[in-house]
């Protein structure tokens, strides 16, 4: 989709009429390899840098979590020359004081997608708001329910982590709760929440939670999920027990096989995020500082659609077509 490339192609042209150093290099650290999500990041890492004549180094941790070897990664990197630093920090608190490190040194650290505890921790941050990717999902299911009791199951990230916690409240300030907003930290429960159980964003992992909180309360009739690979798990749970009917799923990520999820009625609608354009993003700020030495501060929004398999009145949102169009795995 054209519109994934405008922050990049904004960022580099702030350059015209600079000559350009001598091959900058960028770094980019995620937290896996294998996730789709994230191989979309790096392919528009790889993109940005072989158009714009940067070199890119990267790394992934071993797993979702694995903080050390993202250390080691920081390290590496700084000692291969790279002026920029991009992450998908695993863990947003225990990673910062190697994130420091590496500032001290004069080095650019940008997180994408996650934001590091606190936040100031890093220069810049190029991320999906979460908040609002949560709502969107609970705006639809509100709406969807019109009035309907909703028993609801919430199946989280793990314990802590900022994103699970933002796209959780969102969710539910989207269906309708009060007092939350972006700033809460900590998970609420309403009362329509009849079990919440972590899926560390995993499929198996996700079955297994809601099979236990269909033990709980077998009355369950509205599914959120951290993201769709947790959504897949969790439909598999509902189908072993007969309820896939009578049970609305909704989630966040918008990759190809989640939207193929929502367009075979799987998932009742997602969040689309866009992790190439966070890259790309990334990149492009870091050839811009390796050139002219600003810097970028701040929080810089990537971008959320709700993709739904059907429109409902009220709530704006794209249909799978779109989706499709713009997601990331294979297709």
């Amino acid at each position: 989709m054209k519109f994934q490339h405008i922050a990049a192609i904004s960022i580099l042209t702030t350059m015209s009429g600079v000559a350009m150093a001598a091959e900058p290099i960028v770094g980019l650290i995620t937290k896996t390899e294998i996730n789709p999500f994230f191989v979309k990041m790096k392919e528009g890492a790889q993109l940005a840098a072989k158009a714009h004549g940067a070199k890119l180094l990267t790394a992934a941790g071993k797993s979702d979590g694995d903080n050390a070897g993202q250390i080691t990664a920081i390290e590496n990197m700084i000692a291969a020359g790279a002026k920029t630093i991009l992450i998908t920090p695993s863990d947003s608190k225990a990673i910062v004081p190697a994130i420091k490190r590496a500032r001290d040194q004069g080095v650019m650290v940008i997180a994408l997608d996650s934001p590091t505890d606190p936040l100031s921790a890093v220069d810049a941050l190029f991320a999906t708001d979460n908040f609002k990717a949560g709502m969107l999902i609970g705006q639809y299911a509100k709406a969807s329910f019109n009035g309907k009791p909703a028993k609801i199951a919430m199946l989280d990230l793990f314990p802590g982590h900022p994103v699970g916690i933002t796209r959780h409240n969102g969710f539910l300030s989207g269906f309708g709760a009060a007092g939350i907003d972006a700033k809460t930290t900590e998970l609420v429960k309403t009362a329509d929440v009849v079990c919440m159980a972590d899926s560390f964003g995993d499929q198996a992992k996700g079955q297994t939670a809601m099979e236990n909180c269909l033990q709980k309360n077998p009355d369950i009739n509205l599914v959120y999920t951290i993201n769709e690979p947790a959504a897949a798990g969790a439909y598999k749970a509902l189908q072993a027990a007969g309820k896939e009917k009578g049970v609305m799923i909704v989630s966040v990520d918008g990759g190809c096989a989640g939207i193929k999820d929502v367009a075979r009625g799987v998932i009742a609608a997602t969040s689309q995020q866009y992790p190439l354009k966070m890259a790309e993003m990334g990149v492009g700020a870091g050839i811009a500082y390796a050139n002219k030495g600003r810097k970028v501060s701040g929080y810089y929004d990537t971008g959320v659609t709700l993709i739904a398999h059907q429109p409902v009145k009220g709530v704006k949102s794209q249909d799978t077509k779109y989706g499709l169009d713009a997601c990331w795995g294979n297709k």
